[in-house]
């Protein structure tokens, strides 16, 4: 027989639920009040979200082939010798130098946790001690560069900010705790003493008493980024773990949900991420990870945002975007090929009910599941569903039509469900979105799931990269003119929010989607610019066709751009070869056909020159070409198409 309790606290569920789709603003901090969080949360001396580390019968239902991966990593670092940091990498011109100190330190911290919990003989516990405290002497765990200028170079440690790098320092000091928090005191309590003092100043205090750039709008207009749920993940480890008074806890994670409300009621309803497949691990991923958290935190008080169409639309957004078993859809800073956390994708679509998504991250599962570099408390979670994961059911969706409305992005394929034939991705959007390109009216093509007309994606990140702007733009990935869009009277677009697509419609169809939009807002007035309508159309099983309908105040110069990875010639005028050769696949060549009487084609190897092209060259080899059609008689006024299509 239902108890009373637990029969108004699922009519309490319920009521909830059913009002959920008339109230998705402040979907984590308006549904329930302090008081009612604080009688939810465990407390934290009841608390054992994994089991402790002398369970070893809650430990034999991990999986232990998986889990005895750890020992024999641990033990290459037995004699592991603590580096120390010195002053001057802290510098933003030295943050690689730092990154490789910090991210090594880390996880070799990880390594050693992970196997004595494997073992359980104690052979690790010194060495996790002397990482410990050698992390607790660095002045900052956080990374040069990654930061608004005001906080680069060295940290004043007596105000330390709370940012990424530092969160993901935290949360390996709560779960070492929690884990060895006995075998700590028993050496000397001045250890557990010395990581709550840390957190305390490093974490607690500032987060709660301080509003952080990556907590709420940014200066351009847009909402907070990966780094909100990212570090909100790691915020919730520390504070249910170590926080000890239960009301400071409530309190705690009162103080995250209203953060993460500032990541989600700005986020589209749509789901689409602007940061592109590569970040949905750091955005929805580590959203997910907050659900988890907060539920078994709270006996499911949180699984109501479950119903959420905006959740379930973020949730699914990584399989959307997907292309083939190799390739996604990397607009602006994204990757084209991402390592997803196949537990984490898969739980998400176990938790929303979403059988396609659990068939998307069974499909990549291993027979043991890889500890993560990153996401520490995620090897948890993967240990423990490991082998309800290696019964799913596997398969790729690849959906044939994908509408992202509030992100303006277009996907269209041959087949559905198939990687074979073409597929087209365009977009709208602006150009203040987060990793940003100057890239309104982009699109890509692909060809039975291996790339063909690209967007180039990621440069290597640095302080130009990230922290500097102008900078940023002088770099020619970010560029418009290096994507497949046109420059206009010797102009390309600008960044700003101002600076976007506008008359946005996409048209379903089952031989012929598109999408149409004018691009002209996305350039300065000095590019001279009335309208410039293109619609990226693709003709199933045949071609894909890119018009553009101008109408131009002068028109003193246009050339128009396409990239890609192939070797490209000049057939003869009006017809261009692209010599498609994909890795695992057939040799095809392609044919652009264009207008000679308009336009004439010219070729162009990009050279690889700086540091941030490392990344480009790793993603894409050496071998990316840019196509320029330069208008010969330009008008103010004018129409030009380009088919592309297997030549026959």
């Amino acid at each position: 027989m239902m108890s009373i309790h637990k029969f108004s606290t699922s009519l309490f569920f319920f009521v909830i639920s059913c009002t959920l789709f008339a109230r998705e603003k402040d979907l984590l901090s308006g549904t329930y009040t302090l008081q009612e969080l604080h009688q939810l949360l465990i407390p934290q001396a009841e608390w054992t979200p994994f089991p402790k580390l002398d369970d070893r019968d809650g430990w034999a239902k991990a999986d232990q082939g998986s889990l005895q991966l750890a020992i024999p990593a641990a033990e290459s670092y037995l004699d592991y010798k603590w580096p120390t940091v010195p002053a001057t990498t802290y510098r933003a011109d030295g943050w690689r130098k730092y990154e490789r100190l910090l991210w090594g330190t880390r996880n070799v911290l990880k390594s050693l946790i992970m196997g004595e919990i494997a073992e359980n003989k104690g052979r690790f516990i010194d060495q996790i001690i002397n990482g410990i405290w050698a992390m607790c002497e660095e002045s900052w765990w956080g990374m040069p560069a990654t930061v608004p200028g005001e906080y680069l170079g060295m940290m004043d440690v007596a105000d330390p900010i709370v940012e990424l790098w530092s969160s993901e320092t935290g949360v390996l000091f709560a779960w070492a705790d929690y884990f060895f928090g006995e075998q700590l005191d028993a050496i000397s309590p001045q250890i557990r003493k010395r990581i709550y003092h840390e957190i305390n100043h490093r974490m607690f205090k500032p987060f709660m008493e301080k509003d952080y750039w990556w907590m709420r709008f940014n200066e351009d207009g847009g909402g907070p980024n990966n780094w909100n749920p990212w570090i909100c993940s790691n915020w919730i480890n520390m504070v249910l773990l170590l926080m000890e008074d239960d009301e400071k806890r409530t309190a705690m994670i009162f103080r995250s949900l209203q953060v993460l409300d500032e990541f989600l009621n700005p986020y589209p309803q749509d789901g689409g991420c602007d940061e592109g497949p590569s970040y949905w691990t750091g955005s929805a991923g580590m959203l997910q990870c907050c659900f988890e958290l907060l539920n078994i935190a709270s006996n499911d008080a949180f699984r109501y945002v479950y119903e959420s169409e905006k959740i379930k639309n973020m949730a699914q957004y990584i399989y959307k975007a997907q292309i083939s078993s190799e390739y996604y859809l990397n607009f602006a800073d994204a990757d084209p090929k991402v390592n997803i956390d196949v537990g984490l994708a898969y739980r998400f679509g176990r938790d929303i009910g979403d059988q396609d998504m659990i068939k998307y991250a069974a499909t990549y599962r291993k027979p043991r599941t890889p500890l993560v570099s990153t996401h520490f408390f995620l090897n948890f979670f993967a240990l423990f569903s490991h082998d309800e994961l290696q019964k799913a059911p596997q398969g790729l969706p690849l959906p044939s039509d994908v509408w992202f409305p509030d992100l303006q992005v277009m996907i269209a394929r041959d087949k559905d469900g198939s990687a074979d034939g073409f597929y087209v991705a365009a977009k709208g959007g602006h150009n203040a979105e987060a990793h940003n390109h100057n890239d309104v009216g982009m699109f890509v093509v692909y060809y039975n799931g291996a790339p063909l007309i690209i967007d180039v994606g990621r440069a290597t990140y640095t302080v130009r990269t990230l922290n500097n702007k102008d900078k940023r733009y002088e770099l020619w990935m970010h560029r418009s003119d290096f994507h497949n869009l046109p420059t206009v009277n010797g102009v390309d677009q600008h960044v700003d929010f101002v600076y976007r697509a506008s008359d946005v419609s996409y048209k379903p169809d089952k031989n012929k989607p598109s999408l149409t939009f004018d691009v002209a807002k996305a350039y300065p007035a000095e590019a001279a610019i009335n309208k410039w309508v293109r619609t990226v159309q693709l003709e199933r099983r045949k071609a894909v066709l890119i018009t553009d309908v101008i109408d131009l105040e002068t028109a003193k110069s246009i050339s128009n751009h396409l990239v890609t990875c192939y070797p490209v010639e000049v057939k003869k005028p009006g017809e261009l070869l692209i010599h498609y050769a994909p890795e695992n696949g057939k040799k095809i060549d392609f044919v652009i056909e264009y207008n000679p009487r308009q336009m004439e084609a010219s070729i162009e190897k990009v050279k690889y020159e700086t540091e941030e092209d490392t990344t480009v060259e790793r993603n894409w080899g050496e071998t990316i070409h840019r196509i320029v059609f330069k208008v010969t008689t330009p008008k103010t006024k004018d129409t030009f198409r380009f088919r592309i299509k297997p030549v026959a």
